[in-house]
């Protein structure tokens, strides 16, 4: 699915950094035993955002460049790298263009990002900057809505309020992204994925849903403030308790440039 909504997450870059869960160390492990993330690997992560792969990929040894479009979220980003022994160079480009020098990376990253842009052209400057043999991987962390579930009732919310939201109803899992992959030249594609709980507080959960496309990104601050008071009511009425246990699921695809 397109989504209908162009966001600017720089306006939720605040929200962004404090609510959105990063990506989970299993997720780091699994990629490692998949020769992704290894000490001293070069490694571009495109749509970096506030940086949470690009994090966790410097913090296993990675020299590690974050782009995104949105200065706003990389200066989110260097400040929750302050004072980090695993320094990222973060720079403002696109996918894709990322300005960089042609087969000069082991590994290009991106993280719940993809659908926003121009894909085939992202993967086609992804093999221009990997090296021969090197390997892309695309990774999501997606909230799953399940009947009943906080989830479900959050975006039939976020839906009430903004028409044009589109993003509903995902199953956390994209085979078009092999599509894509495929078609720009990568070879020996896999995927895998996993399901887990990750835990939100009331208001943390408020503002995790803030910070997405759908709201934050897209809706005035007015309505911004009118949707996250009737968020607020929705959690006291039907889903009281200080934790909230939401349902996750990772989904990554790995590629392969031509050797």
């Amino acid at each position: 699915m397109k989504p209908n909504v162009k966001p600017d997450f720089g306006l939720t870059s605040k929200d962004y950094a404090r609510h959105r869960a990063g990506f989970p160390n299993s997720l780091f492990e699994k990629l490692s035993s998949r020769g992704i993330g290894k000490p001293k690997q070069s490694l571009v992560d495109l749509g970096t955002g506030t940086g949470s792969l690009a994090r966790g990929f410097a913090a296993r040894g990675c020299k590690v460049i974050g782009i995104d479009p949105a200065e706003e979220m990389l200066s989110a980003a260097r400040t929750l790298n302050k004072g980090s022994e695993f320094p990222v160079d973060y720079r403002v480009a696109t996918a894709e263009c990322t300005n960089l020098a042609s087969a000069a990376f082991d590994i290009v990253s991106a993280g719940q990002c993809w659908h926003w842009f121009d894909r085939l052209k992202a993967a086609k400057e992804a093999l221009r900057i990997l090296k021969p043999g090197g390997k892309v991987v695309i990774a999501h962390f997606d909230w799953l809505p399940l009947s009943g579930n906080v989830v479900r009732a959050t975006e039939a919310l976020i839906e009430l309020h903004n028409p044009e939201w589109n993003m509903g109803g995902g199953l956390g899992m994209y085979p078009q992204w092999l599509t894509d992959l495929g078609e720009a030249g990568f070879h020996d594609i896999e995927t895998f994925t996993y399901d887990i709980d990750e835990a939100y507080t009331p208001q943390a959960w408020r503002g995790r849903i803030r910070a997405s496309a759908g709201v934050g990104g897209t809706l005035s601050s007015a309505q911004v403030k009118h949707f996250d008071e009737a968020l607020g009511r929705l959690l006291e009425e039907r889903y009281p308790g200080a934790i909230l246990k939401i349902p996750h699921r990772v989904f990554a695809v790995i590629a392969h440039a031509p050797g």
